[in-house]
């Protein structure tokens, strides 16, 4: 298969070019050129060996500045396939762009449960090795598109004892696109949502309503809808949506320490 063709693999994302994926890549191959260390394996040998589905599983690290927070983008496709190339190395790439440290991680497929225990393994990961990564363990954001946002929802609601034994703070923010997710927690961080108005997946008054609960009960949440825009809108470049990931980080800024 060309390239070109790549919107027959990601059923359930829009938006999607050929061009925009050679672009993706290429960026990849130049970071790796430059001597960066892309991916990183979050499970050891006798992980994958007691589960062979853990042997593809892991991050792909977009770096920013030193020191900076970091943020783990989950994408989405239902959980049947990871919609990375469309939804999780972009907006990481633009995300490390702004300063901050990206992950795109490679989930196993399968279920929410198995989904989350990856993103809590990968959580403990970055936590344990956040010297070697160079990155701040603190206010720490988790971002999602579809299948991603729940599972990004799960984490905040949860936190990584949840799903694996390890105890970690949760997540500073967490950044919501288009899904069906309902479940919430009075524990829940801030919320950022955003979703198309065109959307024949997951429901625009779900979402809207998910936003009105948690406000009333205190926690910050925002809910955008786009106008004219389908599921799985990605970066959104093109359409009404481009540019929400700068508007999601000046939300996710309002509760990054200003210590430091």
């Amino acid at each position: 298969m060309t390239l070109q063709n790549v919107e027959s693999m990601l059923p359930y994302h829009n938006y999607i070019t050929g061009e925009r994926a050679v672009e993706t890549i290429n960026t990849m191959i130049d970071y790796v050129h430059d001597g960066n260390k892309l991916f990183y394996d979050i499970y050891s040998d006798a992980d994958k060996q007691a589960d062979s589905r853990k042997n593809n599983t892991g991050l792909f690290f977009f770096r920013g500045e030193p020191g900076k927070p970091f943020a783990i983008v989950c994408p989405g496709g239902g959980f049947s396939y990871v919609g990375a190339i469309h939804e999780g190395f972009p907006l990481a790439i633009a995300l490390s762009k702004m300063g901050y440290n990206a992950f795109s991680i490679q989930y196993r497929t399968g279920g929410a449960q198995v989904a989350c225990e990856d993103l809590a393994g990968a959580i403990d990961f970055i936590m344990r090795h956040a010297e070697e990564l160079q990155v701040s363990t603190d206010d720490y954001s988790l971002w999602g598109g579809s299948a991603g946002a729940r599972m990004a929802a799960y984490l905040g609601s949860y936190g990584t004892q949840g799903f694996i034994s390890a105890v970690h703070p949760r997540p500073a923010t967490v950044v919501m696109g288009y899904t069906g997710h309902s479940d919430y927690t009075r524990n829940d961080p801030p919320t950022y949502v955003v979703i198309g108005d065109n959307d024949a997946i997951a429901s625009a008054s779900v979402m809207r309503q998910r936003v009105k609960n948690l406000q009333a009960i205190g926690i910050d949440a925002e809910f955008h809808l786009f106008p004219n825009l389908r599921h799985g809108f990605g970066l959104g470049i093109g359409t009404s949506a481009e540019g929400w990931e700068k508007d999601a980080v000046a939300f996710w800024e309002k509760y990054i320490s200003r210590k430091k």
